[in-house]
């Protein structure tokens, strides 16, 4: 396991970086462009700005291209900075900050902001939404997706969810005599709607171009290496040790899907693109 509790592992699993595409390719980017990563953790969806902007390797970047990878954790950038050190014909810069004040780090306007699967730990969601309304130029896009919103969960999966927290739980007061701290639990952030985050959104300013649900089939690895974030681990187990909740997330979502006879079970993410109009 990773020392460092990062998005690392799970970035690479394939149903990830499906939807990740998916919302890169809604954007509808051109060679030239200079596009924001915000949140951009370990590297995976700059690389795929990269590749739509030389559509898929049959097209030059562009001269002035830019992927601007945003990241607050310089651990996480570090990461990066390793995985993308063999990219080509782009330039990828990289910008340690905060999602909440980046327009003061990209100081020139941009065509297009993504924000991957990290609104919904973002506490002042609407000042996101306005740096990203200041960092564009007029025509730019502000894209976002997330799997953590009401009705991220569907129903076919309640099953496997209580049974992966009740295991979890279980295992960790039996086997390390520990328990999430019930204050901090029930402090949690309720998850916005659909109709909440494009709400947000066009109070800003933007006009949503694209939103979608989108049901992707996860499998046991994704559940395990979600399992080792540490800003997952710390939402799902507030208080406890981030070594011994991801022990016990981790044998939690075995045996539910041992017991439950699964190969994937599924969870929705919302994809949103909006203009600056």
């Amino acid at each position: 396991m990773t020392s460092d509790f990062t998005l690392e592992k799970f970035s690479q699993n394939p149903f990830y970086q499906e939807v990740n595409r998916r919302l890169v390719a809604l954007a509808k980017l051109r060679p030239g462009q200079r596009v924001v990563d915000l949140g951009a953790g370990t590297g995976a969806v700059t690389r795929l700005l990269v590749a739509e902007m030389a559509n898929g390797g049959s097209l030059p970047v562009g001269q002035g291209a830019e992927v601007i990878a945003v990241e607050p954790s310089e651990t996480a950038t570090e990461v990066a900075r390793r995985n993308l050190e063999n990219i080509g014909d782009a330039v990828v810069r990289f910008v340690q900050g905060g999602a909440e004040r980046f327009s003061q780090l990209v100081r020139k306007p941009v065509d297009a902001v993504f924000f991957c699967n990290a609104i919904h730990l973002v506490k002042e969601k609407a000042a996101v939404v306005q740096e990203a309304y200041r960092s564009l130029r007029e025509g730019g896009t502000f894209s976002f997706n997330t799997s953590f919103f009401q009705g991220a969960e569907p129903p076919e999966s309640f099953q496997f969810y209580r049974r992966w927290m009740m295991k979890a739980l279980r295992n960790l007061r039996e086997k390390e005599g520990l328990f999430p701290d019930r204050a901090q639990r029930a402090l949690a952030r309720q998850p916005l709607s659909r109709e909440e985050y494009i709400a947000l959104v066009e109070a800003n300013g933007f006009h949503v171009r694209e939103n979608e649900v989108v049901p992707v089939p996860m499998t046991l690895k994704g559940f395990e290496d979600i399992s080792e974030y540490s800003l997952f681990i710390e939402g799902a187990m507030p208080g406890v040790p981030l070594e011994s909740a991801s022990k016990a997330l981790k044998y939690g979502a075995r045996g539910a899907f041992e017991e439950l006879g699964l190969e994937t079970s599924p969870r929705n993410w919302l994809l949103v693109v909006a203009s600056k109009e």
